[in-house]
C-alpha cells in the first residue's frame, strides 16, 4: 500500500513526533507532504528514509497549494491519503478527491473542548472542518474523549475510529547511569527535587502555573522546561517576578526520536538569562528558507513552529528524486537512524534523559486530546500530576496508580508536589496504561483503518 501523510507543519510538536514514530512502525510504502514549516521532525523522517516535500504554504487562506498537492498526490499515484492536524485536513480532502484518490483518512490530534490546535472552535472552524469531512472515509481519533467530542461536532459516528497515540516503550525505560548523567549536564545540585514540564510553550500548557507553585515550594525543588515555543520570555520574566529565576531552566526543544539532532545545552541556564538552544547542523540535513551553500547544508531561517516561517514552495526533502514530483527537488541523503540501548546513558540531552533527570511530571494543561508527554513521562517511572489527560481518564484507576490529578492552580500543584517530595523516593516501575498505548500497537490498529477504509473505497 503506497500512502501519503499530509500534515500542516513538521516543526517539533506532539502530532509531528508521533508521527515520525508511525512511519517507524507501519508496514506500508509512506512518503510526506508538509504544508508549511519543514523543521526538525522533517530532519528526522529524512533520517530515517522517508521522502518528505515542503509545499510552501503561505498562511490559511493560500488556496494555490491545492492545486500543488493535488498534483502531487496525482503523480505519487498513492492508494491512500492520510492527513493530520486542521489545516492539511481541509486542504488534503479535497486534494485527494481531485487527484482521484478514493481513500482518504484523517486524524484529529488536537481537539479540545474550547479550541481545536490553540485556536478557538468559531462557527466558522468547526463548520469548514465539517464541510472538508465529508470528503474522507475515516476519522481517527487519538483518544475516546476526541471520539465523543467529534461525535457532538456532527461527525458521523461510524465514520470515527480510535486510534490512539503510541509510545516507543523501551526507549523511555528508566536508566540509573542515564538519570545521573542528565543531571550531571543539567548542573544540578545534589538532592535536588526535580518538577518536569514538557511540551510547547504556549499560553494553553499553562507552564506559568507550575513557575508559581515553584515559589510556594522549598529552594531544593527546580522546575525544568522542556520545550519550545512563544511564550518562554513571558515564563522568564514569571520566574524573575516571583524570585525563582534561578530555579527553572529551559532545556529547549527536544525532537524525539533516536539518532534526532539535539540542540546540546551546556550547563544548566536559570530562567532569567539568554539560554537558546543553539543550532546543530548535521551532515545531510537541509534547513530551507535561508542561503543556500553548494557544497554545505542549506540553512533555514527563523524558528520552527506549526504556523510558522514560509520557505520556497515546491521544495523537497527527497531521499529519492524519482519518487515524488514537485517543482524544485532538493535531495537530502537519508541518514540511517540509530537505536538506543535504554542501560546506556547515551546522549543526555534527549528526552529520555531529561525525563530521567526528573523525579514528578507536571501538567497544568486544562484541555488535551491524549496527552503523550504524561503517558511517556509513566514510561519512564515517574509519577505524574495532571490537570487533563484522556490517555489516562480513559483507563481504569488502576491502569496509572502513580498519576494524579490535581486542580489546575498553583496552590493546589504546590501542595501536591511538597506531599510528593515529602513520600521520597519511589519505584521506577512502568505502569499498565503505558503497555495499553504501545506504538506497535497503535500501528496495527491505524492498518486496520487503512483496510476497512480501502475496502469502502472500492465499493462505493
Amino acid at each position: 500500500m503506497k500512502v501519503l501523510h499530509v500534515i500542516t507543519g513538521l516543526g517539533v510538536g506532539g502530532a509531528e513526533q508521533q508521527l515520525r514514530l508511525l512511519l517507524r512502525h507501519l508496514p506500508a510504502d509512506c512518503d510526506v507532504a508538509t504544508l508549511t514549516d519543514p523543521g526538525p521532525v522533517a530532519d528526522g523522517l529524512v533520517a530515517d528514509g522517508v521522502r518528505v516535500v515542503h509545499l510552501g504554504m503561505g498562511g490559511n487562506r493560500d488556496l494555490s497549494v491545492l492545486p500543488r498537492l493535488t498534483g502531487l498526490i496525482r503523480a505519487g499515484r498513492y492508494d491512500l491519503v492520510h492527513t493530520h492536524l486542521y489545516r492539511a485536513c481541509v486542504y488534503g480532502r479535497p486534494a485527494a478527491r481531485l487527484a482521484g484518490v478514493r481513500t482518504v483518512v484523517a486524524t484529529e490530534h488536537s481537539l479540545g473542548a474550547s479550541q481545536l490546535e490553540g485556536r478557538r472552535l468559531t462557527p466558522g472552524v468547526r463548520g469548514l472542518y465539517l464541510a472538508s469531512e465529508r470528503l474522507g472515509s475515516a476519522t481517527v481519533a487519538v483518544s475516546p474523549t476526541v471520539a465523543e467530542r467529534l461525535r457532538r461536532w456532527g461527525v458521523p459516528a461510524p465514520r470515527i475510529e480510535v486510534v490512539p497515540n503510541g509510545v516507543d516503550v523501551d526507549r523511555f525505560r528508566f536508566a540509573p547511569a542515564r538519570r545521573a548523567a542528565a543531571r550531571r549536564r543539567l548542573g544540578l545540585p545534589d538532592g535536588a527535587f526535580v518538577v518536569g514540564g514538557v511540551g510547547r510553550l504556549t499560553a494553553g500548557k499553562r507552564f506559568d502555573v507550575l513557575v508559581r507553585a515553584l515559589a510556594r515550594l522549598p529552594e531544593e525543588v527546580r522546575l525544568l522546561l522542556v520545550g519550545g515555543g512563544p511564550e518562554e520570555a513571558a515564563l522568564r520574566r514569571t520566574a524573575r517576578r516571583t524570585g525563582v529565576a534561578d530555579r527553572v531552566l529551559f532545556a529547549g526543544e527536544r525532537p524525539n526520536g533516536p539518532g534526532d539532532p539535539v540542540h546540546p545545552i551546556g550547563s544548566a541556564h536559570p530562567a532569567g538569562s539568554a539560554h537558546l538552544a543553539g543550532s546543530a547542523h548535521l551532515g545531510g540535513s537541509a534547513y530551507l528558507g535561508g542561503s543556500v551553500h553548494r557544497g554545505g547544508s542549506v540553512h533555514r531561517g527563523g524558528s520552527v513552529h506549526r504556523d510558522g516561517p514560509v520557505h520556497p514552495a515546491g521544495s523537497a526533502y527527497c531521499a529519492d528524486s524519482s519518487a515524488l514530483a514537485a517543482p524544485t527537488d532538493l535531495i537530502i541523503p537519508a541518514a540511517p537512524a540509530t537505536s538506543a540501548d535504554p542501560a546506556d546513558p547515551g546522549d543526555s540531552t534527549d528526552l529520555p534523559a531529561l525525563l530521567a533527570a526528573m523525579d514528578v511530571l507536571a501538567s497544568p494543561s486544562a484541555e488535551e486530546a491524549f496527552g503523550l508527554a504524561v503517558v511517556e513521562a509513566l514510561a519512564a517511572g515517574l509519577p505524574v500530576l495532571y490537570v487533563s489527560c484522556p490517555a489516562v481518564e480513559d483507563l481504569p484507576p488502576r491502569a496509572a496508580p502513580a498519576a494524579r490529578r490535581v486542580r489546575g492552580d498553583a496552590d493546589s500543584f504546590a501542595h501536591a508536589l511538597r506531599s510528593l517530595r515529602e513520600a521520597g523516593p519511589h519505584t521506577r516501575s512502568v505502569p499498565e496504561a503505558v503497555h495499553h498505548y504501545g506504538i506497535t500497537r497503535s500501528a496495527t490498529r491505524l492498518m486496520a483503518v487503512y483496510a476497512a477504509a480501502t475496502r469502502q473505497g472500492r465499493s462505493s
